[in-house]
């Protein structure tokens, strides 16, 4: 990976983990303590989303999305061995991602659609900034991480439209949720354990463990299939007997 400590300017916009890790943990909290008076009804929030809806939202739609930035950002440059996002780059997507959650807070107070683009442009554009960096770097076995944060990004979309059609969201909700799983699967899967691997190869401690193999490839290929079952029909029994062969299988 080209030398990172050429970087010179603010430390907190030196790596992606850096800002959407701390600003994605403040967020979640703040978004708990408003919860709990509106949910108690003591505090009216001024959302064009439902109580429940925003609370989710801010969960799968707006908290998720800082983490799993945080974590593309840093561990893109190990994959690609390109410099990684940072500096004004970094703080104009921070900036969007923080316009969104104020957008979304507030979105009573304009057209519903004001706040789905600024909302959404912020996936839109990290999706766009990792695929460009991952062609750039020829890295194509891992553009399947961002193809997934692209199903986050339509999820959102979808919610937003929900929300607006039929005053709550549902099919969104769920994928949402179902992208949580999937990268829980492939990440934990075959991406963890990648780094655990190169590791000890640098270290030689003996036996390595077995890599990533058409098995793991096929739990993950059966899981997104699984889960794109229930984001539609979740209240289907073959959906329960698929999902729970899924889950033998991993």
């Amino acid at each position: 990976m080209a030398n990172p400590r050429n970087y010179q300017g603010w430390t907190f916009l030196a790596n992606g983990f850096r800002p959407f890790f701390l600003l994605g943990a403040i967020q979640a909290a703040l978004t708990i303590l408003v919860w709990l008076p509106t949910f108690y009804g003591e505090l009216k929030l001024s959302s064009g989303f439902a109580p429940r809806d925003w609370h989710v939202h801010e969960m799968l739609y707006g908290y998720l999305p800082a983490i799993v930035t945080g974590f593309l950002f840093t561990a893109i440059p190990n994959w690609t061995g390109r410099l990684p996002i940072r500096g004004m780059p970094l703080l104009m997507l921070v900036t969007l991602w923080l316009a969104g959650r104020i957008a979304v807070t507030f979105s009573a107070f304009g057209p519903w659609w004001a706040a789905l683009l600024i909302d959404a442009g912020f996936l839109l554009l990290v999706v766009l900034a990792a695929a460009r960096e991952i062609a750039a770097g020829r890295n194509w076995h891992n553009l399947p991480v961002v193809a997934i944060v692209g199903v986050l990004c339509a999820g959102n979309v979808a919610f937003h439209v929900e929300a607006h059609l039929h005053g709550s969201a549902d099919y969104a909700i769920r994928i949402g949720v179902a992208v949580v799983v999937l990268l829980l699967a492939l990440i934990g899967g075959r991406i963890t354990p990648s780094f655990t691997r190169n590791w000890l190869v640098k270290h030689n401690p003996g036996r390595l463990p077995v890599p990533f193999g058409r098995f793991d490839m096929a739990v993950v290929l059966f899981s997104a299939l699984s889960l794109a079952g229930w984001v539609v029909v979740p209240a289907s029994v073959a959906t329960g007997y698929v999902l729970a062969a899924a889950g033998v299988m991993h």
